[in-house]
């Protein structure tokens, strides 16, 4: 396998046509799993980034990758951080109303934002004052430990990065947005799929980081179609509450998860493909997002330019010499 672009090369972010996303399609390996397995966020992560081997096993390899860092307790017991709890059925009994699942979408909206601002500010550590990559806090010689301690700047933006776009990852297979129902009655154990190709409009992360939380949390609830759920997982929500059972609901095991091929709603036409070239094109945007980002933030001295440089780049001090 050739190695993957290199840096400050950026993709285009994806259209709405269905042919841009299929180009992002990938076969992945299957198994039981909450979310997708490790291996399969590694596959979408590899082919979402255009980094250099190193950096990109840092971000994305299926154990010790930055990206299944929420993968690993406590963070897999908490439902923001993987987009579960959204649930809803346009019933008039079902247990939940559009606004709670809304407001439980936007929770895990919430984390993807502070994890992009932490990132922002963390990656002020990767150069000097002049625009000069340091060389102690690009080294990647010695694994990053995702434990939320002080440490070099590239693992701490690592670490930012991929505990943002995990959940993002998730609500691709978590949701129906990509996906269809199966043939017969919609209902809670077959709910309705969105069957959309584009990439969600209330992910605009960037966007909302640079917004009070409250003016972004009003925008992207108006984006949110009335029928878009997630599933219904026994994990604890945004209010802290662990359901024992998810009985009465649109349930994440049972109804709507295509966290690998053989999950029930994957085996529904291509759901499980759809899923997979969703969540690529997302995490593809979502990096562009965030380089444009940094850019921005950054401009004196070509300070953010060089910032990308060192994050993609398995030996920055070298690629990337100051004008």
């Amino acid at each position: 396998m050739s190695p993957p672009p290199l840096a400050g090369r950026r993709r285009p972010v994806p259209a709405v046509a269905a042919a841009l996303l299929a180009a992002a399609l990938v076969a992945l390996p299957s198994g039981p799993a909450h979310a997708f397995t490790g291996a399969n966020h590694e596959a979408i992560t590899r082919a979402a980034l255009p980094w250099e081997p190193v950096t990109l096993t840092a971000m994305a390899d299926a154990r010790d990758g930055a990206i299944n860092a929420n993968d690993h307790r406590p963070y897999f017991d908490v439902g923001p951080l993987h987009c579960d709890n959204a649930d809803y059925l346009d019933s008039r009994d079902y247990p939940r109303t559009r606004d709670e699942a809304t407001t439980e979408l936007l929770a895990c909206v919430r984390t993807s934002v502070a994890r992009f601002r932490g990132a922002i500010r963390a990656a002020d550590g990767l150069v000097d004052a002049d625009g000069k990559v340091r060389a102690d806090q690009s080294d990647l010689s010695s694994p990053c430990a995702w434990d939320g301690k002080p440490g070099r700047a590239k693992c701490a933006v690592l670490e930012q990065l991929g505990r943002g776009w995990h959940q993002i990852e998730d609500f691709y297979s978590h949701s129906n947005w990509v996906d269809r129902p199966a043939p017969g009655p919609i209902g809670l154990d077959n709910p309705p799929g969105l069957g959309r190709t584009d990439v969600a409009p209330f992910l605009d992360i960037r966007r909302h980081s640079a917004m009070e939380d409250a003016e972004w949390t009003r925008e992207a609830r108006a984006r949110i179609p009335r029928d878009l759920t997630t599933g219904c997982y026994p994990d604890m929500d945004s209010t802290g509450v662990k359901p024992a059972d998810c009985a009465g609901r649109v349930a994440h095991n049972r109804a709507l998860n295509k966290d690998t091929a053989v999950s029930a709603r994957s085996k529904t036409g291509d759901n499980f493909r759809h899923a997979t070239a969703g969540a690529t094109a997302e995490i593809t945007r979502q990096w562009n997002d965030f380089e444009a980002g940094l850019l921005a933030a950054y401009p004196d001295h070509r300070r953010g330019a060089q910032m990308v440089c060192a994050l993609v780049h398995d030996d920055p001090a070298t690629a990337c010499p100051p004008d």
